[in-house]
């Protein structure tokens, strides 16, 4: 289960960005270039309203998620931060803005963006994030920076169903996988889901596919994302508590775990 920690951290005029993350409940209307009161109050949303919902579903099924953090989102917000890690749910990094890390031009430039969201993270928390995940795709020099940073993994991989190692480093690094159709980031596209239930019925049917599978001898490992300001919706919430529920009443047949810990079992299982 991932909850992604980044509102905060998108593309504002109200930060000095040339113009406004277009990416919200409706597609924005207004001019680029022009502070965008409206979508800051959408992402803003996430975090004064949506985080404790859903950290309190989580609490109520014992579900450990990890937190997908923006570097800027938790320099904002690092109380809130602190109080995701007390319940027990891992920090990875999600870059410092909520964007590709294929936009990076300068490796040099791209690391001391890493760095600064793992002093923000580790500053709040109190512990060091060992995961990276970013907004659409690593750059050339992404995982390179990572090997020399000490990170245990990384999840821009979308070709797997089970973690592997990248080898083609000077250490090897392993890529926990990640994906995008069990995620409610569909709610906001077109060929989505609507209705709360369907992203639940969505996963049950994952969970019934891998679980055959697992029976048969295969280790499968589904992955669940979840974004703060779309789940934390009332009208959507059902869709983050029904899955959790789900979870739960499949818990004999499942490990929940955080990324954290998945990737120190498969490294320690795959040569």
């Amino acid at each position: 289960v991932v909850v992604n920690f980044e509102e905060g951290a998108e593309r504002q005029v109200g930060d000095g960005d040339p113009e406004s993350e277009r990416i919200g409940e409706v597609v924005s209307v207004v001019a680029p270039g022009t502070r965008d009161l409206g979508q800051e109050q959408i992402f803003a949303y996430g975090m004064r309203a949506g985080l404790w919902r859903m950290l309190d579903a989580l609490a109520r099924t014992r579900t450990p998620a990890t937190f997908f953090a923006c570097g800027q989102a938790v320099a904002r917000v690092p109380e809130l931060a602190a109080r995701v890690a007390r319940a027990g749910h891992e920090m990875a990094v999600h870059g410092w803005r909520w964007r590709p890390h294929s936009d990076y031009a300068d490796p040099a430039v791209e690391a001391a963006d890493i760095d600064r969201s793992v002093v923000a993270i580790e500053q709040a928390t109190g512990t060091r994030p060992v995961g990276f995940f970013c907004r659409g795709s690593e750059s050339v020099a992404t995982r390179r920076l990572l090997v020399e940073r000490g990170f245990r993994y990384t999840s821009n991989g979308f070709d797997d169903d089970l973690p592997y190692w990248d080898r083609s480093l000077e250490r090897p690094l392993l890529v926990v996988p990640y994906a995008l159709d069990s995620n409610d980031m569909k709610f906001f596209h077109p060929n989505g889901f609507v209705r709360a239930r369907e992203m639940v019925e969505y996963v049950s049917d994952a969970l019934d596919t891998l679980i055959a599978e697992a029976e048969a001898g295969k280790l499968r490992l589904l992955n669940v994302g979840f974004h703060l300001r779309i789940v934390g919706r009332p009208a959507r919430f059902p869709a983050f508590a029904g899955v959790l529920d789900l979870l739960a009443a499949r818990r004999a047949d499942l490990w929940l775990a955080t990324r954290a810990q998945i990737a120190a079992a498969f490294a320690e299982r795959i040569n």
